[in-house]
């Protein structure tokens, strides 16, 4: 049993867990306009589904608007098909050679409400946090029952594995608070 090996393992595992977390806390949208928001929507082209970045430049017109200029005229109405279909509660408009996606002013409610899917995520990911924690102790029992380990050494190992955990869930309460902020904010 090597313990650095699986606590470096454990760290890119929480590593990885945070990354995605922030990945889908920047697809919540709060009252600015970003292209981050359109990242995920799909559109059909030639048959095939495509992110939208493939088929247009996605530009920030001012913090209200997103435009998406399509590389093909005749693609524009698909990218505003594929916006209006992917539920984020936007209005595309088609100006001649370029999609206008004015962001809506959020309500107190909808943002409350965001604010308790933020929050959902958030224990998602300290659930995860907790889950790999769980699986590097188990693994540390182990060790110690096949008498590779001493009990000193498995003790210094969960202690070192909890701060790790401590660590990156101050870093998910911090992404958390961050976002409840940018959303409450008018």
């Amino acid at each position: 049993m090597n313990i650095p090996e699986q606590k470096k393992q454990s760290e890119a595992k929480m590593q990885k867990s945070l990354e995605s977390l922030k990945h889908g806390l920047s697809k919540v949208r709060t009252g600015r306009a970003h292209t981050g928001l359109l990242e995920h929507v799909q559109v059909e082209y030639y048959g095939a589904m495509v992110p939208i970045s493939q088929v247009g430049n996605l530009i920030l017109a001012d913090s209200r608007t997103i435009n998406v200029q399509p590389f093909e005229k005749k693609m524009a109405l698909a990218i505003e098909t594929a916006i209006r279909n992917a539920n984020l509660g936007l209005n595309p408009s088609n100006v001649g050679e370029v999609i206008r996606i004015p962001m809506p002013a959020l309500t107190e409610e909808r943002r409350k409400e965001l604010a308790k899917v933020v929050k959902g995520e958030g224990e998602e990911a300290k659930v995860a946090m907790r889950n790999i924690r769980r699986d590097a102790n188990n693994a540390f029992k182990d060790a110690l029952k096949t008498k590779t380990i001493s009990e000193d050494e498995e003790k210094r190992a969960q202690d070192d594995v909890q701060k790790l955990t401590d660590k990156f869930i101050a870093e998910i309460d911090k992404a958390i608070a961050e976002k409840e902020r940018e959303l409450m904010a008018v």
